[in-house]
């Protein structure tokens, strides 16, 4: 009998190697595995491609038929960390292709919640006489999806906000010297992180004072830059900063408000940016709330948040963080410095905005803790 969790977490390793490039589709890992004879034979391996197909279980199928032919997938057994689609799109139907070169078994890790699918996929499966397992590994499968999910769910993106900060909680010196409070390796972290995120999030301020490139610079990896986006209410960024100078090179977009000046929005549309208007918030800016679903109406599924302490503030007390990406430096600037997160209201203990650990890495002398927010 085969190790059900054994294959489903190759599936989900597949997976990862599509987060950040398959929006607006699932990242999916499919393996799939002959039993008999002895020792289990991988036929395939497959993850979704970049721009989100071909599809995972395409993928596999197509490896396993170059390599041994059509006979050898008849009766395989395939692991596929989310439920294989059922319906037409620009792709024909996953559970299709599986039944149509004899698949005798699906191994599934969580369901899919697109209604275009949503169960429909097993059923397609079973009516063909094909055997289904569900929810093998199913927190970590749906925890490797949770932007996709929340992106149809809910109509946003996951939101990650990544910090770095010193052992006191301090991100900048009282006059504002910021790098860098982590080290070298801790950097090379937050661009892998930037690789496997659809999108990069920063408010004006920190476009201006940091006049930042946000994008990945990993050797191998310099082309896995995500979407980077600014929210910049009254169109302030220069068509002379790094952002709006590279537009055409790795996709920038420009949040601002309805009303926001037209000339200048036609100057930063010249230079290959994408200028995305939205309502503004009673205060004149941008609505955080309304620009992450313009985001997710985009096919953006994870944005990492990399801007300063009122961006993260603003997003917090909007209840808009669903994970925290904490890096720690094992040093101290004081009460002088500038602290993590601006004012976020909290007037009593139990009005706190609560996250719960998730997961801890040692990088060198320093830490990253990862935090999901709580219901």
């Amino acid at each position: 009998m085969t190790n059900d969790t054994h294959y489903m977490q190759i599936a989900l390793r597949l997976a990862r190697r599509g987060l950040g490039r398959s929006w607006p589709n699932p990242a999916v890992g499919c393996v799939i595995i002959k039993a008999g004879g002895g020792a289990a034979r991988i036929l395939g391996r497959g993850w979704t491609q970049p721009g989100g197909r071909p599809h995972a279980e395409t993928v596999a199928i197509d490896q396993a038929r170059d390599r041994y032919g059509d006979g050898e997938l008849a009766g395989a057994t395939a692991y596929v960390s989310l439920e294989p689609c059922s319906h037409q799109g620009q792709t024909p139907p996953c559970a299709e292709a599986l039944i149509n070169v004899g698949i005798g078994r699906v191994v599934i890790g969580c369901l899919d919640p697109d209604p275009r699918v949503s169960g429909s996929g097993i059923e397609k499966l079973k009516a063909a006489g094909v055997e289904v397992a569900t929810d093998v590994l199913q927190a970590e499968a749906t925890e490797l999806n949770a932007g996709f999910i929340q992106r149809v769910t809910m109509g946003r993106p996951l939101v990650t906000l990544k910090t770095a900060m010193t052992a006191d909680g301090r991100i900048a010196t009282r006059t504002g010297a910021s790098q860098w409070i982590t080290g070298s390796a801790a950097r090379e972290r937050v661009h892998l992180m930037r690789a496997q995120h659809d999108a990069i999030l920063v408010g004006i301020d920190t476009a201006l004072h940091d006049d930042p490139q946000l994008t990945c610079r990993l050797p191998g990896l310099e082309d896995r830059s995500p979407v980077r986006v600014i929210l910049d209410s009254h169109l302030r960024l220069g068509t002379d900063s790094q952002l709006a100078g590279s537009a055409r090179t790795v996709p920038t977009w420009v949040v601002t408000s309805a009303d926001s000046d037209a000339k200048k929005g036609a100057k930063l549309e010249e230079a290959g940016v994408d200028v995305v208007r939205v309502s503004a918030d009673n205060a004149g800016h941008v609505d955080a709330a309304l620009a992450l679903a313009e985001l997710g109406s985009r096919g953006i599924t994870r944005v990492m948040v990399e801007g300063g302490a009122v961006l993260s503030a603003s997003l917090l007390r909007a209840g808009l963080v669903d994970r925290i990406a904490c890096f720690r430096a094992s040093s101290l600037i004081g009460g002088d410095g500038k602290p993590a997160f601006g004012d976020l209201g909290v007037e009593k203990i139990e009005d706190m905005p609560a996250f719960a650990p998730m997961a801890r890495e040692i990088i060198g002398d320093e830490t990253l803790d990862i935090y999901r927010r709580l219901p």
